[in-house]
């Protein structure tokens, strides 16, 4: 029984939205990335889906899944106003190699700034705020209207994700991560055999990119997302945290 004719019996949302994730679990646990990906897009949360996507070190592999089922598959990022300048040109690098036709470029509110950081300068003093402010809170707009979201996370890429699940509920959506198991050498083989261009940051010793403030380099044998936030006790943006009770996870769009 899908989602609607759960909610048209009657049966309470949230509860109707576990039994389905739940039920999405068990039946694509040994389905490869591009299964779940294409009863997704094109089956389950047909025309109510949405990629999210920083445009960072690894988003090239499921971007270019996403394009192979539907180019036209909306994708939503979320730009800071604080990004690297080469984040933003790999951005339209990839979306002309991959042909992606409806990438959604979201940002704060100029009001929002004036009033919360009129400085730029807010990431000094209270980074949480600066998160929520210029990613979290955009990102809520973004999604309006779409039932459900794909996040490239991984298990392996820190101990607050080893146990991610690849459907789970989040504010009310269901969120998908077809990544969720795949390793840091499976990602870099596929991007190598399709000749997927990297994030020009990467070879600089940038694993995991964020905000241009808030990213450095990570050292040979150091944890990849040790570069963000360095030296504070933060390893999320906010976008990830829990609704529901949940783990607190991260971002690996």
């Amino acid at each position: 029984m899908g989602l609607h004719e759960t909610f048209s019996l009657g049966v309470d949302p949230e509860l109707g939205l576990q039994a389905e994730v739940a039920t999405l679990n068990t039946q694509f646990e040994d389905a490869t990335a591009q299964e779940i990906l294409m009863s997704s897009i094109r089956h389950q949360f047909a025309g109510d889906i949405a990629m999210v996507s920083s445009f960072g070190a690894d988003s090239a592999v499921l971007l270019h899944m996403v394009a192979q089922i539907d180019p036209s598959t909306p994708v939503l990022f979320v730009d800071t106003v604080k990004l690297f300048p080469a984040t933003l040109l790999y951005r339209e690098e990839l979306i002309e190699t991959l042909g992606l036709t409806d990438v959604r470029t979201h940002k704060p509110l100029q009001e929002e700034l004036a009033k919360t950081d009129p400085a730029g300068m807010l990431w000094m003093t209270d980074t949480d705020a600066c998160c929520h402010m210029r990613k979290v809170v955009p990102l809520e707009r973004a999604l309006s209207g779409f039932g459900s979201w794909i996040s490239g996370r991984k298990r392996h890429q820190s101990s607050t994700r080893s146990n991610l699940d690849t459907f789970e509920i989040d504010d009310g959506r269901v969120k998908i991560n077809p990544l969720a198991d795949w390793t840091a050498t499976e990602v870099l083989d596929y991007a190598q055999s399709h000749d997927l261009p990297p994030h020009p940051l990467v070879a600089q010793g940038y694993p995991s990119i964020g905000c241009l403030p808030c990213t450095s380099k990570v050292a040979p044998g150091e944890d990849p997302r040790a570069g963000r936030w360095r030296g504070q006790d933060k390893t999320e943006c906010g976008i990830h945290w829990p609704t529901h009770g949940k783990e607190i996870d991260g971002s690996g769009i």
